[in-house]
């Protein structure tokens, strides 16, 4: 089914912003359990197969709308020296992605697009329980401090 070029574009660069936060969120992964936080690496390691999954699903929509996958363009990465950092960014590219996702199932339904829409309406879900875990990670530093909460991640 031959696509509208605006959704397929919108796609591609949904997708570049997943294939960018599965590298953000392994590196983290990979950084905390180089320091012992076995826990923390689990998560970030959990998250990002979540945006593995969703990049999947972009990928097969946009070949679905006869559109062509771009796999080489990423968005910006950043990788924090430290937990907290690290936290932040993640929460800052969840924020960025959380809007992108809007917009795009907002544009989706201006163009009679509603399947698109769906598929992007349940990553949106997922990526709002992103957003959350984060949340409740800071929190938790906040409320113990980050040396009691780097010693729960052990």
């Amino acid at each position: 089914m031959k696509g509208d070029p605006k959704i397929i574009d919108t796609l591609n660069a949904l997708l570049a912003d997943e294939l960018s936060a599965i590298n953000q969120y392994i590196v983290h992964a990979e950084m905390a359990a180089d320091w012992g936080y076995q826990k923390l690496h689990n998560h970030f390691e959990k998250r990002a197969i979540d945006e593995m999954k969703h990049a999947e699903k972009l990928i097969g929509r946009i070949l679905f709308l006869e559109g062509q996958p771009i796999v080489s363009k990423l968005t910006d990465i950043h990788i924090g020296a430290e937990v907290p950092q690290q936290l932040e960014y993640d929460h800052d590219a969840e924020e960025k992605t959380i809007k992108n996702y809007n917009a795009a199932i907002k544009q989706a339904g201006e163009l009679n697009d509603f399947a698109t829409r769906e598929i992007l309406e349940q990553i949106l879900n997922d990526e709002d329980k992103h957003i959350d875990d984060i949340e409740a990670l800071q929190d938790q530093i906040s409320h113990i401090t980050l040396p009691l909460f780097l010693n729960a991640q052990l």
